[in-house]
């Protein structure tokens, strides 16, 4: 009759590990090599920049303009009420395009989200309406995405807190 100590004693024997080997050395050094040839190819081609965002054109945005900081040519697009309060409604009018924008809004400082906004036609040009929630920072940045047809235009904006 077998006692339980036993049993215990026959099962670690059958479960006891592999020895290792010339053969199982050499695959756990190769697979090792390709792990870490992954890595560091994957970490040298790391590009920060988004594919989408090389094309776009980039601006700081006031009330009476888009400035863009590579051009002198301002784009067509205004911001009001401005200065930009938290938790207070803002339009974002695109001027002089018959082509209907979509946009998003998002944190540069810090993730808030995205936030939609939602188009209105006017009679010379579009008017985009949202609301950005309040940050614990007295001024918090802000980026607004639009795209326009094949174009798209990222233009930043400062928001203060109430």
């Amino acid at each position: 009759m077998k006692t339980l100590t036993s049993v215990t004693w026959e099962a670690r024997k059958i479960m006891a590990a592999e020895k290792l080997t010339k053969g199982r050395l050499f695959q756990i050094l190769f697979l090792m090599t390709i792990l870490i040839t992954a890595f560091v190819w994957r970490t040298v081609t790391y590009d920060k920049i988004d594919g989408e965002e090389i094309n776009a054109e980039t601006c700081n945005l006031t009330a009476e303009k888009c400035i863009n900081p590579q051009g002198d040519t301002p784009l067509n697009l205004s911001l009001s009420p401005y200065p930009a309060v938290a938790n207070q409604e803002l339009n974002i009018q695109l001027h002089n395009t018959d082509v209907k924008p979509d946009a998003t809004v998002e944190g540069v400082n810090m993730y808030m989200g995205i936030i939609p906004v939602t188009f209105e036609k006017k009679a010379d040009g579009w008017i985009g309406r949202f609301t950005v929630p309040e940050c614990m920072h007295d001024e918090m940045q802000w980026a607004i995405k639009i795209k326009q047809g094949n174009k798209e235009i990222i233009a930043n904006f400062t928001v203060k807190k109430q």
